[in-house]
């Protein structure tokens, strides 16, 4: 059984690495190029807002769903997998909405809050957080014990 946890394991952290690998191919993104020029002193590039956050959120939500079986596959509680649900949903909401803000109008001002609030919803970065997290309150659990 463990074997099968670690070969799905590492069969999802190959699945985040694709996602990133052919995010050309796979989302629509005008802001990859923006945010690898120097983009302080450029104007942004013309976009449709509604597509743009489509494709995040689509984004967002593979990287959740892979980012959840890890956590799942890694400590098999339902209550970390609830709890972890929740924490993504309510990321999504808050995260999603500035990033909304922040798209219309576009400034020079909010580049960097952008690429930010950005970062956060397209990289598994809440993954890499609650990972060591959960495994750190497992062993003071067990050294409690």
């Amino acid at each position: 059984m463990k074997i099968i946890k670690w070969i799905l394991g590492i069969g999802c952290v190959l699945l985040l690495v694709s996602i990133r690998l052919f995010e050309d191919v796979l989302f629509h993104d005008p802001l990859v190029g923006f945010y690898k020029s120097n983009f302080n002193e450029m104007d942004p590039p013309h976009f449709d807002t509604w597509k743009l956050i489509g494709f995040t959120s689509l984004r967002f939500f593979m990287n959740t769903t892979l980012s959840l079986l890890i956590l799942f596959l890694a400590f098999s509680k339902k209550s970390i997998l609830k709890f972890s649900a929740l924490f993504y949903g309510l990321a999504f909401v808050v995260l999603i909405s500035v990033f909304f803000v922040l798209l219309s109008p576009l400034e020079t001002k909010n580049y960097m809050f952008l690429f930010y609030v950005r970062r956060f919803l397209i990289q598994p970065v809440f993954l890499l957080l609650l990972l060591p997290a959960f495994y750190y309150q497992q062993s003071i659990k067990k050294t409690d014990s």
